[in-house]
């Protein structure tokens, strides 16, 4: 019989000369085929991620692009707040009510505006900064009302504010008032006499170490920071008589730092009506749709100064000081 191949017999694959990088080409177009396939459900996922940020997203800042750019075209009632202290380091600082301010004055739907009020006081500087503001807006736009709402209290420095309104607006429990200005400090002269602690101090100027909390007070230096005080304090006063007018009812005591309750304010005329946010928005302003205007408070702002100005002009169209407490 011949030695014949059986026609059913397979070959090697080991018997081919080559198959050694046939089998490594095969391998290495599945592992990149693989990694392909892997690579592509990875950036489906990542795609599908980012889709489900952007729509959170859009629903968070919705409403205030809307308002933004006006809402529905019906007039509303800016509201912003002047909350805690006043000081160009805190949130209630003269820039951010100012901007906040021509913000609302620049949007075509604004009807009326709001300084809801809530602040022991804080920066005569700063407070004054934005009194002008706010009567430079009246001079430029006397048809636009202005109107300070008091929620618990409006004192010295945010009366201050206050008074450039058109009306102040209380609750009978409010507290308003404290016209006055202080400085205030410590002294531990005894108490370094008594540890034997000696006080080194060298200064070029007399009164270079004015008021010194580790050395003893002197006459003239005390009587010199009074005097300012007092300049501060009369500042206060001309600018309350000013945009209160012949409305306040002038007492002894109406400008001595005491505050009074919203109930006696009025008596007072410190104040001209009761009323919040909301009343005086619908029943006073006529817009009962109220938008906030305060620049702390919105997020595009917040979102627009990390992004750069330009952007954010499109998305946003889209030692002691006198304190005034």
């Amino acid at each position: 019989m011949d030695n014949q191949q059986d026609p059913l017999h397979k070959t090697d694959p080991t018997s081919a000369p080559g198959w050694e990088r046939e089998i490594i080409e095969k391998l290495a177009f599945a592992a990149i085929t693989e990694q392909t396939r892997a690579r592509r459900w990875s950036n489906f996922f990542k795609s599908l991620v980012f889709v489900y940020l952007l729509v959170i997203f859009g629903m968070a800042v919705y409403p205030s692009i809307k308002e933004d750019l006006g809402g529905d075209g019906k007039f509303h009632t800016a509201v912003i707040d002047v909350v805690g202290v006043i000081a160009e380091d805190k949130d209630a600082n003269a820039a951010s009510i100012i901007e906040s301010l021509r913000d609302a004055v620049k949007d075509p739907n604004t009807k009326g505006i709001i300084l809801h009020s809530n602040s022991p006081g804080g920066s005569p500087v700063q407070s004054a900064y934005v009194y002008e503001e706010i009567r430079n807006i009246k001079k430029a736009h006397p048809e636009l009302p202005i109107y300070a709402v008091v929620s618990d209290m409006c004192a010295s420095g945010c009366y201050y504010i206050a008074a450039a309104s058109d009306k102040i607006f209380v609750n009978p429990s409010s507290l308003i008032g404290s016209i006055g200005v202080l400085m205030d400090g410590f002294g531990f002269v005894d108490v370094m006499q008594k540890l034997g602690v000696e006080r080194r101090l060298l200064t070029a100027g007399a009164h270079k170490a004015m008021l010194d909390p580790f050395s003893p007070p002197k006459a003239d230096e005390t009587q010199y920071m009074q005097g300012l005080l007092d300049q501060v304090h009369q500042q206060f006063i001309t600018a309350v008589k000013t945009g209160r007018g012949n409305r306040l009812k002038e007492t002894p005591d109406m400008f001595s730092g005491l505050v009074w309750t919203g109930e006696a304010g009025l008596k007072l005329g410190v104040a001209d009506a009761y009323g919040n946010d909301d009343s005086v928005a619908k029943n006073i302003i006529g817009a009962e749709k109220i938008v906030d205007f305060t620049q702390k408070g919105r997020f595009l702002d917040k979102l627009a100064g990390k992004l750069g100005a330009s952007f954010g002009q499109a998305i946003g169209s889209l030692v002691m000081t006198p304190a005034i407490r």
